[in-house]
């Protein structure tokens, strides 16, 4: 993807005009900054230059599909003057690992003015996962500039991974987010008191209803027929938490279970890097199941199919397009394997456990439940899930999140048995002094942290080897 804009990339624009760079990675979130401009929250167009800048993150970019390719993609970038591409600014680099040494920002800063075309005028920069690349080093290089963090996905209601530098903390202005539990508030930079602004669901869903204006033959032909159900897949063996076959397996019990709740068509939408054998295990389980299956490999959203298909069901491990359906479409989603994913996932800190956490709890089982349900349509939804999202994210970011210990506390010493267990690891546990770990009424009285869990340590290999 080569920069474009209403003129040609390079271009003089008129002294001191404001920017507004947003960085993008995926077509849903490009999506989510659409709805957020169609809605007012970054000013009137014409008030600043706006440009797009694409980042394909995909560990081998070269073979994954491009935003430029996904159905829908122009109807997007025609809300902006100018689109970049992130990945041939700064080739051979990769966007995930690149980053400019901080002396070089400068140089870097005035480099991307004269190439961009986008004039000495103040700039703002729109990101994601602003403590992760390549948002981090556009705040870096871009040092003057306000920051606005989006959120497009379950993840945003979880802690901030990486403690940010003060420079750049100091500069985000806000999160945008996604309403994708009603009324629950996002962790994601509380520790900065940075306040949270949800994207309206009616400006988002209007983008997506744009998006998938775009005709798709292959959409059309699976939904012909019976009502169906449509199957999330997400590449989980790529996050090292799932092998191959397990992932394997895991697909062929959603369709499975698709089956036995009475679906006769199942649509299957892959990850956009999964492997082509994913789809022949699926093949051979649904001949031996009586489903016609179709596989949609079309680089295009699942909201797009959602929209086409109007499926009665909705399954997936943890997806966020889970959310969407419920959210945005009304669709009953049901979710698999949720449980043995929660204890693979590693370290504790992974943000995967957030997300898996809110899915586990509100979205029913599909192997227990004869059929799905619209979760979010439920009023308490947020005042179910949020006690439990904040103890686990206290858990999971304990230094960034002190002041939730108090709170973390309560919750474990009311709430912590055979069932919530899965949220949990003793170890854990145990390192926090929280109720749940080994000796953690002990730990808790003893003055000093590091004494405290070092006796509490001694004690519980003490124990496991007299076990």
């Amino acid at each position: 993807m080569s920069a474009t804009n209403t003129g040609q990339a390079g271009a003089a624009y008129p002294p001191g005009e404001r920017v507004q760079i947003f960085e993008v990675s995926t077509l849903y979130g490009a999506a989510t900054i659409a709805a957020a401009l169609d809605a007012g929250q970054f000013g009137r167009r014409g008030s600043a230059r706006r440009v797009l800048l694409v980042s394909n993150n995909a560990a081998v970019p070269e073979t994954a599909s491009g935003l430029d390719e996904m159905t829908g993609w122009r109807r997007i970038a025609a809300r902006f003057d100018q689109v970049v591409d992130w990945n041939e600014t700064i080739s051979p680099h990769h966007p995930s690992d690149w980053g400019p040494a901080d002396r070089d920002a400068p140089l870097w800063e005035r480099l991307l003015r004269t190439r961009w075309g986008i004039g000495d005028g103040p700039v703002e920069l729109a990101v994601e996962s602003v403590h992760a690349k390549p948002a981090s080093a556009l705040a870096v290089i871009f040092g003057d500039a306000d920051v606005h963090v989006y959120a497009d996905g379950l993840m945003s209601y979880g802690p901030t991974r990486d403690k940010l530098p003060p420079e750049t903390s100091i500069r985000v202005r806000r999160l945008l987010h996604l309403d994708l539990v009603p009324g629950l508030r996002p962790l994601l930079l509380a520790e900065h008191e940075v306040p949270s602004e949800v994207v309206p669901n009616d400006a988002f869903r209007a983008v997506l209803d744009e998006i998938s204006a775009q005709h798709e033959p292959a959409v059309a032909e699976a939904g012909a027929g019976a009502k169906v159900a449509v199957i999330l897949g997400q590449y989980l063996a790529a996050l090292d938490i799932l092998t191959a076959r397990e992932e394997e397996a895991l697909h062929e019990r959603m369709l499975r279970g698709a089956a036995a709740a009475g679906f006769r068509a199942v649509v299957f939408k892959p990850h956009p890097t999964a492997p082509a054998q994913y789809s022949r295990v699926l093949e051979k389980a649904a001949a031996e199941a009586g489903v016609r299956l179709t596989v949609l490999d079309t680089p295009m959203l699942a909201e797009t199919v959602f929209d086409h298909l109007k499926p009665g069901l909705v399954v997936g491990c943890f997806s966020t397009a889970m959310l969407t359906a419920s959210v945005y479409y009304g669709v009953p989603i049901a979710r698999v394997s949720t449980k043995l994913l929660l204890d693979r996932i590693t370290p504790y800190q992974n943000s995967n456990r957030i997300p898996l956490t809110i899915v586990d709890l509100l979205v029913p089982d599909l192997e227990k439940a004869k059929a799905g349900e619209v979760v979010t349509a439920r009023a308490d939804a947020a005042e179910r899930v949020a006690p439990l999202v904040r103890t686990v994210g206290f858990c999971m970011q304990a230094k960034t999140n002190p002041g939730l210990r108090g709170e973390a506390e309560a919750w474990l010493d009311a709430h912590l048995n055979e069932t919530t267990w899965r949220y949990f690891k003793r170890a854990r546990l145990t390192a926090l002094a929280l109720p749940g770990g080994f000796a953690s009424g002990i730990t808790r009285q003893l003055p000093g942290g590091g004494t405290a869990l070092r006796i509490a340590r001694k004690v519980r290999k003490a124990t496991l080897r007299n076990k």
